[in-house]
């Protein structure tokens, strides 16, 4: 998800600036490496709604309306029955929704393989090396950027937090089950162009573990049925865990370090949001140390 309306909370102006001014690059990033790569990144813009699915929900959701819209975010508080007429899908209980019109999504792995290609077409070499700490790396400038295992090669507070999430399929000749992001308080699900559904996500603190247990994906379709009861329908493909890195204040880690070293870590969950200006600011602070 591109969601840094949704994604807002209490207490992270900073984060949220950040969030803010990489989403408005990723039009123009997803196009330049879509042209550079020849490959698909899966963006599209098609907004969201943060949905109460009763009425501890919708209080927690108004709470969150009144943030969004004191810090000047476009958003609108729904009605049920607005929400409804915007998805039919949703369950008939629901009791609001938080409409977040400029809300964007992209397939990670899509952009991951583009940027590889586009790297190479560039004249980029990528190499793969076992390396204890960045002493190991023989290079003039170094770019951390190992996501949840950069504290095991450098000095930055930077911790693993496990989430599982589920993929699932619309089934042939069926149609879409929403036609923007949906997002509950406890769950999150992105339809995607050609019928997958991706249900997300746990937030678990168990260090490197990876694997995948049934009580999540039990809370995780119990979470997602209870706003979109036509989930049940979908076909189950897969699970998914990985780790996200964290750090103590949720604010990632970017910037240059010292004369060699240069940090792109600690995104948390915004990682493929945050993409394109960490992307940006790496590169310059890479540039001016050249010229």
């Amino acid at each position: 998800m591109l969601a840094p309306v949704t994604e807002t909370d209490f207490g992270e102006d900073e984060l949220l600036r950040l969030n803010l001014e990489s989403a408005a690059l990723w039009p123009g990033f997803a196009a330049e490496l879509e042209d550079a790569a020849g490959m698909p990144t899966g963006y599209s813009a098609d907004g969201a709604l943060f949905v109460a699915v009763d009425r501890d929900d919708a209080e927690e959701l108004r709470r969150l309306h009144e943030l969004q819209r004191s810090l000047g975010l476009e958003s609108e508080w729904l009605v049920p029955s607005a929400a409804r007429a915007a998805e039919p899908g949703l369950a008939p209980r629901i009791a609001g929704a938080i409409d977040a019109p400029g809300e964007a999504q992209v397939d990670p792995v899509a952009v991951v393989a583009a940027l590889a290609r586009a790297f190479e077409e560039a004249g980029g070499r990528i190499e793969r090396a076992d390396v204890a700490s960045l002493d190991d790396v023989d290079a003039d400038q170094v770019v951390l950027a190992a996501g949840a295992w950069s504290a095991r090669l450098a000095d930055v507070r930077v911790h693993p937090v496990k989430g599982q999430l589920l993929h699932l399929r619309t089934r042939d000749g069926a149609a879409p089950i929403a036609g923007r992001i949906i997002r509950t308080p406890r769950c999150y699900i992105v339809p995607r162009p050609d019928g997958r559904v991706v249900v997300g996500a746990t937030s678990e603190e168990k260090g490197y573990d990876t694997s995948v247990d049934a009580g999540a994906v039990h809370r995780l379709l119990e979470a997602a049925w209870e706003v979109l009861p036509d989930i049940w329908e979908l076909e189950f493909v897969r699970t998914i865990a990985g780790l996200r890195p964290a750090t103590p204040d949720n604010r990632p880690l970017i910037g240059r370090v010292d004369d060699r070293l240069v940090h792109a870590t600690g995104h948390y969950r915004n990682g493929i949001l945050l993409a394109p200006l960490t992307a940006q600011l790496v590169a310059e602070a890479l540039t001016q140390v050249a010229a």
